[in-house]
């Protein structure tokens, strides 16, 4: 089965405290609410402590057109994307030597909030010394389900072609789709959950001959994959696309949609897998945010001590959509496992859909 060999993370250069954002919303919404402090509660209640941003605080307090945010995020995505990518394929804990751009056959390139046409896979090829045959796959519109589709497809390439293997970038700079004149609730919701962050999976095929430089003795292979949607959700999560940019979708009934669906969709992958919850020993989840957890762990009847890893990555970084579940898997890569451990990634993302990817940690030959 392809194996995930290496991961990295990359974080924006701007780190904030909750608190900080706290005041600003307070600054920004108070006029709209006669019952703010109520609602500002959500950042105090969302067990978020500090967010990475791809641009300073002082940039939140003007206008910015839409052209203005976009030509921003592709210079500062594409940008960053090079460093993880870099970081990635020459990562020292994960791999025994440097993993040359011109031998990665395929590019899966992972991002929901902001557009270009070409797509950032091109842009990145220009900066690094990529094969011009490197095949290109970009995927937009997953949000948060993004992560663990692109590792979806991944494998799905590496078990068609077992001598290749691919790489995974996703990349969400959710700052900048910031919408100051938007004072929904949605908006309140999301300026106190997303922030912006940058990853990489570098997945090899059974017969990838770079297996030879990977350096961990035992890392996850992929046994499967299910992506599921859920009809007629479209207002569950995503984007309204406006003149001014990109206003976040979020129904506050994420967390009930959760505990009623993703049961039933996790048991029926399982069975298909012949295996039960209690077998999974590593819960790689995207962490939504608090809510979304708690409703993990309600329906998968999980012990909570489960999700701690995802807690972790959601007090540090907020949820950075696409790129968060692959900061979750770094921290469990960097345990130590036993052989034939399983493991599950889980991910759910607008449409309304789910992603899910189940491992198992095993010596790579």
């Amino acid at each position: 089965m392809p194996s995930i060999v290496s991961v990295s993370t990359f974080e924006p250069p701007y780190t904030l405290n909750q608190q900080t954002t706290t005041e600003f919303a307070r600054e920004l919404f108070t006029d709209s609410y006669d019952d703010i402090e109520r609602l500002l509660k959500v950042f105090a209640n969302g067990q978020i402590e500090e967010r990475q941003f791809s641009v300073p605080m002082n940039w939140f307090e003007s206008d910015h057109s839409l052209r203005e945010k976009n030509d921003l995020y592709i210079e500062l995505a594409t940008s960053f994307c090079v460093e993880a990518i870099q970081k990635c394929l020459y990562n020292q804990v994960f791999l025994k030597e440097k993993i040359e751009e011109k031998d990665v056959d395929a590019i899966i390139l992972v991002s929901s909030s902001g557009m270009a046409t070409p797509s950032l896979d091109a842009r990145i090829m220009n900066h690094l010394p990529f094969s011009p045959h490197t095949k290109r796959i970009p995927l937009w519109g997953l949000g948060c389900a993004g992560g663990a589709a692109g590792v979806s497809r991944a494998y799905e390439y590496c078990k068609a072609f077992p001598n290749e293997n691919a790489l995974v970038v996703c990349v969400e700079l959710c700052s900048l789709t910031f919408q100051r004149n938007d004072h929904s609730k949605s908006n309140l919701v999301g300026t106190s959950l997303f922030a912006d962050g940058v990853a990489c999976a570098f997945v090899i095929g059974d017969r990838s001959e770079l297996s030879s430089k990977v350096k961990k003795e035992i890392l996850p292979s992929i046994l499967s994959s299910q992506s599921t949607l859920m009809p007629h959700s479209e207002d569950v999560m995503g984007w309204n696309i406006k003149d001014s940019g990109l206003h976040v979708v979020f129904s506050r009934d994420i967390p009930t949609i959760i505990k009623d669906w993703l049961g039933p969709n996790v048991t029926n992958f399982l069975e298909k897998n012949q295996i039960g919850m209690k077998e999974i020993t590593s819960f790689i989840a995207h962490p939504g945010g608090k809510k979304v957890l708690e409703a993990y762990v309600e329906t998968l009847k999980l012990d909570e001590a489960m999700t701690n890893v995802s807690k972790e990555v959601l007090r540090h970084h907020g949820n950075m959509s696409s790129p968060t579940v692959l900061y979750v898997l770094e921290k469990f890569m960097l345990q130590n496992h036993s052989d034939s451990e399983l493991g599950l990634m889980a991910a759910l993302g607008p449409g309304f859909c789910s992603e899910l990817v189940l491992l198992q940690w095993k010596e790579i030959q």
